[in-house]
């Protein structure tokens, strides 16, 4: 019987190169992505277009709705997602596009799917080396999620399988991260990291995010297909 995985799918450059390693390992993917009211919900057509590129299953999209709980600049069109921020800038503190708690709702959202599919391994494209500051993209965090998991499925309870939260790219850098994927063939150009696109897809090019990509892009040797404004 064919392993099975439940794969985060935001359809960025650190998941996308996360689902391309799955797929590399054999496992089945099944891809699971997420309506959040992200203001760069483009980014969703991006994952579309991915997963089925890498031949994954299915890809489920996910509604929810973030933006009642705010304090988000990627759920909150009145908060304005930093620019231009120097490398201490953005190595200072938990930024204004933290998204409170995503993480563990995203992975909530995954065990519940790897539990119907009875899959053993879920993974996220959590990256802690270009992260940015988000508290949930850390080690330590992947973890104790996984440890919870463990402690509250029927699976796990009844020991028939010890699910796995992988996070492959965890301690690579974004340069490192790109010459995984190349490696694995992934079209990059088909991705979308920024966190304030136009309404036609291209990048601003400033944010934090595509700043990150940038320069993983150059630190790599590989020619940037992104398009920017």
């Amino acid at each position: 019987m064919p392993k099975k995985a439940v794969v985060l799918l935001s359809g960025g450059l650190d998941s996308t190169t996360t689902l391309a390693i799955a797929d590399n390992e054999g496992y089945d993917t099944y891809c699971l992505s997420f309506q959040y009211g992200q203001r760069h919900a483009v980014e969703l057509q991006c994952a579309k277009n991915i997963a089925k590129a890498l031949g994954a299953r299915q890809h489920i999209i996910v509604d929810i709705d973030l933006r009642t709980f705010g304090t988000s600049a990627l759920t909150e069109t009145d908060i304005e997602v930093p620019k231009d921020r120097s490398d201490s800038e953005m190595e200072t503190g938990i930024p204004i596009t933290y998204v409170p708690a995503r993480n563990t709702i995203f992975l909530s959202y995954a065990l519940a799917y790897a539990e119907v599919l009875v899959a053993d391994t879920i993974f996220i494209g959590a990256n802690a080396i270009d992260y940015s500051g988000y508290p949930d993209c850390r080690p330590e965090y992947i973890d104790a999620y996984q440890t919870m998991a463990n402690l509250a499925t029927q699976a796990g309870v009844e020991g028939k399988t010890k699910l796995r939260i992988r996070a492959p790219l965890i301690d690579k850098t974004k340069a490192e991260i790109i010459q995984i994927g190349t490696a694995l063939g992934v079209d990059y150009s088909l991705t979308l990291s920024c966190y304030d696109p136009d309404t036609e897809g291209s990048a601003c090019g400033r944010c934090d995010s595509c700043l990150l990509r940038k320069r993983g892009f150059k630190e790599a040797g590989i020619p940037d297909p992104t398009r920017y404004t």
